[in-house]
């Protein structure tokens, strides 16, 4: 990638969520970037925060603690989100590490990162991933336990539950998924949607969406397999 493509990719990305904002009669404010690092070196990570990108997202725990606690040295205001599905026994890494965590999505893990809290003495902000297609390969909990386990979620943690996080399956139009997640947020009465990548981040941003994550149209593709779990 050519020097300041990160700053370009990052410019044209904010000018489309101004336009979806507008086009949608909301404000710009109302949505945030997270920016997906996962796979991507941290001079990749450097150039986005000397661009002024300050919210980063990470997939696992391990790639996230080789980054981020030496970038908080020079830009502290940094904030880091934990978007892939967590393993119990990384909660408290990611509880350490994170100040946002997207994929709470299971009793057992809501024990393991409560765990982690009284240990350290501080809980990242919580997201409730929702797995809005049913999908038995990918993490959330079902659609049709969602309500239930918000409810039982709000009740535990209080207000370190901030909303809600889902991925659409690929092969269907995202626009019902995304409707289905912005409007169990707000029947809960949670201010945060995270849905939308760089594929369809202006059609989530249409639906409600608070924050976007988007990866490949700012730090370019790197062809490295995914795991699963982190």
């Amino acid at each position: 990638m050519t020097k300041n493509a990160i700053s370009d990719h990052l410019k044209q990305i904010h000018q489309k969520i101004r336009q979806a904002c507008l086009k949608a009669q909301r404000p710009e404010e109302s949505v945030s970037l997270v920016a997906v690092s996962k796979f991507h070196p941290i001079d990749s990570v450097k150039e986005a925060l000397e661009a002024g990108q300050r919210l980063f997202g990470e997939n696992r725990v391990q790639e996230a603690a080789e980054k981020f606690p030496l970038l908080r040295k020079d830009w502290p205001d940094l904030r880091l989100h934990i978007i892939g599905g967590l393993q119990t026994n990384k909660a408290l890494e990611a509880c350490r590490l994170a100040d946002v965590i997207e994929t709470l999505d299971r009793p057992a893990l809501s024990e393991a990162l409560d765990k982690a809290a009284q240990k350290l003495g501080r809980l990242p902000d919580l997201l409730i991933q929702v797995n809005t297609g049913d999908e038995p390969q990918k993490s959330g909990i079902a659609r049709d336990d969602a309500d239930q386990f918000i409810e039982a979620s709000m009740k535990h943690f209080g207000p370190s539950i901030k909303g809600l996080m889902a991925i659409p399956p690929v092969h269907e139009p995202s626009g019902p998924h995304f409707r289905l997640l912005a409007e169990m947020a707000r029947r809960h009465g949670l201010e945060t949607v995270s849905m939308g990548m760089s594929a369809d981040f202006e059609a989530a941003i249409a639906e409600g969406a608070t924050m976007v994550r988007v990866g490949s149209a700012i730090f370019g593709t790197r062809p490295v397999k995914e795991p699963h779990q982190v």
